[in-house]
């Protein structure tokens, strides 16, 4: 049985990872932070499986800006992969708080890397770069090859992550990959990222229990992707004989306006009615158009998405027009828009 570590286990990523771990016969440990709330809620559906409860998911509290504690946690547990997802990973609030986004972003990584060092474990190790390292992007599409070019703290803690990564890899011989993974988003999303909260106002919106939603810069372009076949992209880098770097990204790119009007009319509501601008959302330096182009991906570790844009924005608009409950939702009819 292979045993993981997952960093962010409670996050979009680490949740669908785990899922996707324990269906392969893993043994998986995850490192969660101590709260004076309960922040499982993406992995609570895992504790309802008898065969995954109390046998084969392991959590454990710990913090990635403690190094001590990760070296003590490596020589605990005895991982055959390392998946390092953990992150300050909001754009926006990065630039409000830069220092401690540089701190759990960017060091966070070298103080796994040297825990794997100091151990002496073999653990193969995967790193969750980012398509915001390309920033004011140099090349359309952007590939393996493209130059970084970041226009934000997560993205530049990102540049440094990814090249301490190269650097142990080819220093030290430890088995480590990048993962340059483009916008990935579900119903798992945090509700504060464009589109889970666009989704989610459409489902509020459309149930009569709001009235507006404020968003900025519709203009910017993403390449997105689900998230859920995502992170299989993830556990196929470290299945590989050697390790690399690879884009992970659909190969499309749409605006955050063709979002909205996506949502909004896939329950027949008109966007220009319900959304305003809120100047407090737009970033102080903008990216504002990424493309990967998936290539390597699809030809080395035969993955491509499958899930394209039109598909994702409606899986997750249903989602959570799912999750509102109650007398309100009962009385609504049902959306007449084609499936």
């Amino acid at each position: 049985m292979k045993r993981a570590l997952i960093t962010g286990i409670t996050g979009q990523d680490g949740s669908y990872l785990a899922d996707l771990l324990l269906a392969k016969g893993y043994e998986v440990h995850g490192i969660i932070r101590r709260a004076s709330t309960f922040n499982t809620g993406r992995i609570e559906h895992l504790y309802q499986d008898p065969h995954v409860n109390g046998v084969r998911l392991f959590l454990h509290y710990g913090d990635i800006a403690d190094s001590t504690n990760l070296i003590k946690l490596l020589y605990r547990i005895q991982p055959d992969e390392i998946y390092h997802l953990a992150a300050q990973s909001h754009v926006r609030v990065s630039f409000d708080i830069p220092e401690y986004t540089g701190d759990v972003t960017g060091l966070a990584t070298v103080r796994i890397l040297e825990a794997i060092r100091e151990t002496g474990l073999k653990s193969k190790f995967y790193q969750a770069s980012s398509s915001e390292m390309y920033g004011k992007a140099q090349e359309i599409p952007q590939r393996e090859t493209t130059p970084f070019y970041p226009r934000s703290p997560y993205g530049a803690a990102k540049v440094y992550a990814y090249w301490v990564t190269v650097n142990y890899r080819e220093s030290y011989g430890i088995f480590a990959c990048n993962g340059i993974l483009f916008n990935h988003e579900s119903p798992r999303r945090g509700e504060t990222f464009v589109t889970r909260k666009v989704s989610r106002a459409v489902a509020r919106l459309w149930a009569g229990l709001d009235d507006k939603v404020y968003l900025g810069n519709l203009e910017a372009k993403r390449d997105w992707g689900y998230a859920q076949e995502y992170v299989e992209a993830m556990w196929l880098m470290l299945q590989q004989e050697q390790p690399d770097d690879y884009v992970i990204a659909t190969g499309e790119s749409h605006s955050v306006k063709e979002l909205v009007e996506e949502a909004f009319s896939y329950v027949g509501l008109n966007w220009r009615n319900y959304v305003e601008m809120d100047p407090r959302y737009f970033r102080p330096a903008e990216v504002d158009f990424l493309i990967g182009h998936p290539e390597k991906a699809r030809k080395l570790l035969r993955w491509e998405a499958k899930t394209k844009f039109k598909g994702l924005v409606r899986l997750m608009v249903d989602a959570d027009i799912e999750a509102l409950k109650g007398p309100v939702l009962e009385r609504r009819e049902p959306y007449a828009v084609a499936r």
